[in-house]
């Protein structure tokens, strides 16, 4: 597990589409060191570097631990996010809190893989599925959800992933014209043997980790992205 340590970094760039959805590359004169699936605690407010840790919120990182940018995206949900989209601008310096979480880096199998995310809780995987390390994985399967078309920010990164791992399966559903997803249909279509990886709004997480216990799923073949 990598330490935890606090980065001086610099916001390169800010992207704004679909309205309520930001990302973000940061810079910094250190490298960030992260394993794929971790978190960040990001503090707007002044920070001397060895004080008392300001008030923070915590993020996914979206890029893979070997690019030289960490990036991340969230949506405006409450007041601290909704500092950031009016606060934070390109060449701001922010500090950075990190890594936490163990999502991918407790022991599981590489096979039959089933990762379901909702919204910008695909973010993590993409950490994940844009590392080398996800060659590994067998025939791994991605369910995700967005509200319509245009949420789904992600194509590069899939199509990323899709070239380290070709056995992937992605399977997009759009709220708008698909519904929304369905944790009994993902579970017929992968039964009792597969681990499945649960990342998105925490009424669906909550929601779709009873359902999959329910179906006598081992509690350790159910790994969620929780630490709001």
């Amino acid at each position: 597990m990598a330490i935890v340590k606090k980065y001086l970094a610099k916001i390169e760039k800010i992207e704004s589409e679909p309205e309520g959805i930001y990302t973000i590359s940061f810079s910094s004169n250190k490298k960030f060191v992260f394993n794929p699936g971790q978190f960040l605690h990001l503090a707007l407010d002044e920070y001397d570097g060895v004080g008392q840790w300001p008030e923070s919120r915590c993020f996914s990182m979206r890029s893979s631990p070997d690019e030289d940018k960490l990036k991340i995206t969230f949506a405006v949900k409450g007041n601290y996010t909704n500092r950031m989209a009016n606060e934070l601008k390109q060449g701001k310096e922010v500090w950075l809190k990190m890594p936490y979480g163990d999502l991918f880096s407790q022991a599981h199998s590489l096979n039959n893989c089933v990762f379901i995310s909702g919204g910008t809780g695909i973010t993590p995987y993409l950490s994940l599925f844009t590392d080398s390390s996800f060659a590994d994985y067998v025939k791994p399967v991605l369910y995700f959800g967005a509200r319509t078309k245009q949420y789904n920010i992600y194509s590069n990164d899939l199509e990323k992933a899709k070239r380290i791992n070709p056995g992937i399966l992605i399977q997009t559903y759009y709220e708008d014209t698909d519904g929304m997803l369905n944790i009994e249909k993902v579970f017929n279509n992968n039964g009792n043997s597969a681990t499945y990886f649960i990342s998105g709004p925490p009424i669906m997480i909550k929601t779709f980790k009873i359902f999959l216990l329910s179906k006598s799923i081992e509690e350790n073949k159910i790994r969620t992205d929780e630490w709001e």
